[in-house]
């Protein structure tokens, strides 16, 4: 019998390294990894849902193990890295539990998931979206997306670090910043941005600290972290998955989906997460849309015949590094038999990217979302915005070392009419649907559009907040569409994504698209953990 794990040790780990505070994130973090944080190759690293069930169903492996696994992963490699921001310390007895056959087996049998910290659980873990103001928020019900991965058989190993209030707090990045769990770095180049606001999931998925991981998006969450650490990034059709019981920022944008190391486990778990949900109004469209299992549409003979758009204006030029690896891409795309129609641009794609309705959308909706959220929420913590600021105020050596708080402040001083808002979202909507990625995708009769998701990972910069040239993601933000970001290549060791973007539902496509490119390309290599010195 093995030794029971020491989940208090990881937690103690965790709170070590949290009482440095971020000045940890400050000082020479940079040089190279702690000989004890260097990643040991194990057999389990990895491998796939798929190869690890096969190995369950042939009694080589258990769900504890796994999960044991996972948590010595985390133990060892995640004080560098800062990616979870807490473990559920009743993982090995769920899987344990699961072992034991006390329930059927699910799709998701014993495999360990992470949650970005803005997703509920009704458990001893903490829901705070990064913020100490909502330390020791425990909520009495999952969030629906939890509750489904628990009832698919999943283990919830525990949450990931964010950038604090999903991005929210700030009008500058500090992209993977959140006082409660401090600055999360990219494995790739420990000096470099993970890309915001799902940081420590993507980060975690790309250092097999997980099997994979839950994020969210309102503009760009999941799809640009998942580009800066070299994963599979899934952002769904607004509605697609319930978002009852997570922590909301921009209700008309914001979506849970998938982070993986391989379209394959990202199409598993979305066929988990999607249905109705009672707590989500918006999923009532998604009937008739959603599929249980989206495994069915991957083809690695999928680009063959497809009709793809590449949109060069504002989705090119602003990086060489991206633009580079982007043209390798589509010579991929072609080569695997799709017609690529180059150029094929968004129509309204300048208007898109500084569009004063999208402001006002953003102000009206997250003061609202967050407000009532926060007045709902249980335990004694800020019950709105104006507390929420105050407390940061009263706190500001550990919630405002780094980051201001002048995107709270903006959100809790301006405010809109209900009817400036309906039109500022309808001119949202039709700009980026009927004028915008519909338009070209009718225009060109295109199945997707690629583009680069964004540039190699930025320097973490503290003071000034990362830098942030451009990417893809804002015409799917705006309107509610699906995106998903695939390993494309790497720039001095630096990882690129390429985005698939479609129209509503159309993920079945974009993952036959998707998945087809990955298997032609083969891009996904393991985190090397390097030094600032190293690259450009």
């Amino acid at each position: 019998m093995s030794t029971p794990y020491r989940i208090d040790r990881i937690n103690a780990t965790r709170r070590s390294m949290l009482a440095l505070g971020t000045a940890a994130a400050a000082t020479p973090w940079f040089g190279a990894a702690p000989a004890q944080a260097r990643p040991a190759t194990g057999g389990l690293d990895e491998l796939g849902m798929t190869e690890l069930r096969g190995r369950m169903d042939e009694g080589r492996l258990d769900a504890e193990r796994l999960t044991r696994h996972y948590l010595d992963r985390i133990e060892r490699i995640d004080p560098l890295l800062h990616a979870v921001i807490e473990v559920n310390p009743d993982a090995l007895r769920e899987a344990r539990r699961l072992d034991a056959g006390q329930r059927p087996r699910g799709p998701l049998h014993g495999m360990p998931v992470l949650l970005k910290d803005l997703v509920e659980t009704a458990d001893r873990m903490h829901t705070t979206a990064g913020s100490l103001a909502l330390e020791g928020l425990r909520p009495a019900r999952d969030a629906t997306v939890a509750a489904r991965l628990r009832a698919a058989g999943a283990v919830i190993l525990g949450k990931t670090n964010l950038s604090e209030w999903a991005g929210g707090m700030s009008l500058t990045h500090h992209a993977g910043w959140s006082a409660r769990g401090g600055q999360t770095r990219n494995p790739y180049k420990l000096d470099r941005s993970p890309n915001e606001s799902s940081s420590g999931t993507a980060v975690a998925a790309a250092a097999n600290l997980c099997v994979a991981g839950i994020g969210t998006e309102t503009n760009g969450s999941i799809i640009d972290p998942a580009s800066a650490n070299c994963v599979v990034g899934v952002k769904p059709t607004v509605g697609l998955v319930g978002r009852g019981g997570v922590i909301p920022g921009v209700p008309s944008q914001d979506s849970v989906g998938p982070i993986a190391r391989t379209v394959r486990d990202a199409a598993i778990l979305l066929g988990v997460l999607v249905g109705i949900d009672d707590r989500d109004p918006a999923t009532e469209a998604s009937r008739g849309h959603f599929h249980r299992d989206y495994t069915r549409f991957l083809d690695a003979e999928g680009l063959r015949g497809a009709r793809i758009g590449v949109p060069r204006t504002v989705y090119f030029g602003y990086s060489d590094h991206a633009d580079e690896i982007a043209e390798r891409a589509i010579a991929t795309l072609r080569a695997a038999g799709a017609t690529v129609v180059d150029p094929a641009d968004i129509p309204t794609a300048e208007r898109l990217e500084d569009l004063p309705s999208s402001k006002i959308v953003q102000v009206y909706e997250i003061k609202r979302a967050l407000n009532a959220y926060l007045a709902g929420a249980p335990g004694d913590h800020p019950r709105g915005l104006a507390e929420l600021i105050a407390f940061n105020r009263a706190h500001a050596d550990r919630e405002l070392r780094y980051v201001r708080q002048d995107g709270l402040e903006a959100v809790h001083r301006l405010d809109f009419t209900e009817s400036e808002y309906r039109e500022a979202l309808a001119t949202n909507h039709r700009l980026s649907r009927a004028e915008g990625i519909d338009a070209v995708l009718r225009r060109f009769r295109l199945d997707a559009l690629v583009m680069p998701t964004t540039g190699p990972p930025a320097k973490i910069d503290l003071v000034r907040g990362d830098g942030y040239g451009g990417g893809a993601s804002t015409p799917a933000a705006l309107a509610g569409y699906p995106a998903i970001s695939v390993p494309a290549g790497f720039a001095s060791g630096l990882p690129v994504g390429l985005t698939f973007m479609g129209t509503a539902w159309s993920e079945p496509t974009l993952l036959r698209l998707a998945y087809a490119y990955e298997q032609a390309g083969r891009v996904r290599r393991a985190p090397t953990y390097r030094p600032a010195d190293v690259g450009f």
